[in-house]
């Protein structure tokens, strides 16, 4: 494991499976992964750690072959493999158990997890996560799914920066909001060979990928999960979440006017709060141990 500083928050790889994985490290307290969406990246969260590092041991994630993690060509690009590599992630840093906030297909990535792996997750944080009951953005899918969509994909990181800026702008209700920095988190990682391969091989295998993740959500029902979405979302369709909230009974809905795709960077001083609050409130379990220790002081006459 290396590591350097900037600030309050530390850089590093850690080797999962012979392979580098990059990630930003900040606070103390329980462990909190934040993973980002398609072609995103650790930097997504720029505006989030600092505040949740207040109180938890925050570790934004660099997913596999994409941000600053390394490229292995041909890496099995689906949702449960990729789930069972975040779980070889926290094994390398000693992580029995965290909390987990999540974004867009990153989201999809955190529910096949804690399906699998359900006594290593906490709690769910979801902004507007990729769910198989969403039909917004199939027919591009399908598009990139072809042999011309994929050509085309490849020619997306040459791009002049002012057509990614416009894109990045419409995944905001408000574009006014886009802040500096922002896109660099995007596209920076484009650049890297064997990133496209990877986010295509996560486009061909969408369809397959989102009905093992509607088998998979039965395993969540007892998982407390935390779903924001903005009201303008292009990409995610807020009329999922309903049915998304239905499918997991112990999960709450936060709606946020105006607001679009990426909730945390649009809004990211509501996302912060929501995000603490819903983190700070006791599970039913601890709830009962801390009601039996609060019992067996007062046997015992402590104040």
């Amino acid at each position: 494991m290396t590591r350097k500083e900037s600030g309050q928050i530390t850089e590093g790889f850690v080797v999962v499976g012979g392979v580098k994985v990059h990630y930003q490290r900040a606070g103390s307290g329980r462990p909190l992964l934040l993973l980002h969406g398609l072609v995103g990246s650790a930097k997504n969260w720029r505006l989030n750690i600092d505040f949740l590092s207040q109180d938890s041991d925050v570790y934004a994630i660099d997913l596999f072959n994409m941000g600053e993690s390394e490229r292995v060509p041909g890496l099995d690009a689906g949702l449960e493999a990729t789930a069972d590599r975040l779980a070889a992630y926290m094994d390398s840093l000693d992580l029995d158990e965290a909390d987990i906030a999540a974004h867009s297909h990153g989201g999809a990535v955190a529910m096949m997890f804690a399906a699998r792996h359900p006594d290593r997750v906490r709690r769910l944080i979801l902004f507007a996560p990729a769910n198989p009951f969403c039909d917004l953005g199939h027919q591009l899918i399908r598009f990139y799914q072809t042999r011309f969509g994929m050509w085309f994909a490849r020619q997306i990181p040459s791009l002049p920066r002012m057509l990614k800026a416009t894109a990045l702008s419409r995944m905001y209700g408000d574009p006014s909001r886009v802040s500096v920095g922002a896109l660099e988190g995007y596209i920076e990682g484009l650049h890297i060979p064997g990133t496209m391969d990877h986010v295509l091989q996560i486009v061909q295998r969408w369809f397959v990928d989102m009905g093992l993740l509607r088998s998979a959500l039965e395993h969540l029902v007892a998982k407390p999960t935390l779903l924001i979405w903005g009201d303008r979302d292009r990409a995610v369709g807020l009329s999922s979440a309903q049915e998304l909230q239905r499918m997991l009974p112990q999960s709450s809905l936060m709606v946020l006017p105006g607001v679009g795709h990426i909730a945390f960077e649009e809004m990211p001083e509501i996302c912060n709060a929501a995000m603490r609050d819903w983190l700070s409130k006791p599970l039913a379990s601890e709830a009962r141990v801390t009601s039996a220790v609060i019992r067996i002081r007062l046997r015992l006459k402590i104040v």
